[in-house]
């Protein structure tokens, strides 16, 4: 996020320093205390936007409603219920027994031809 080497930050120190003296702990914790408050309101909304959405939205995520996260999930992820595996093999059903159970084919040769399935 932040490309800050060690002299960049050891002068950034000096600074802070300077300009706030004495007062540089009260201002830390000062920061700190306004970091907690503005991390707890927006835990809160959180928890009341997922509250008042009802069970229907139980799986509701916040971070989805960031275009890039929305594109991700549903069209660069792969989700394992889209193509669902057969429950038993195809080699036991009688549609599939004569395509599993037929040799490959050699070079060159013609797979048989089904006038009534064309």
């Amino acid at each position: 996020m932040f490309d800050v080497g060690i002299g960049e930050m050891a002068v950034l120190v000096v600074l802070a320093l300077v300009i706030f003296g004495d007062k540089l702990p009260q201002a830390a914790q000062q920061l700190g205390r306004t970091l907690r408050q503005i991390r707890l309101m927006a835990n809160n909304a959180k928890a009341e936007l997922q509250d008042n959405l009802g069970p229907e939205f139980k799986d509701f995520d916040v971070n989805d409603l960031n275009p890039k996260a929305f594109v991700r999930k549903h069209l660069l992820e792969d989700d394992p219920n889209d193509f669902p595996r057969p429950s038993r093999p195809l080699d036991d059903d009688p549609l599939y027994a004569s395509t599993a159970s037929s040799p490959p084919l050699d070079y060159g040769e013609r797979p048989p031809f089904d006038n009534e399935a064309t």
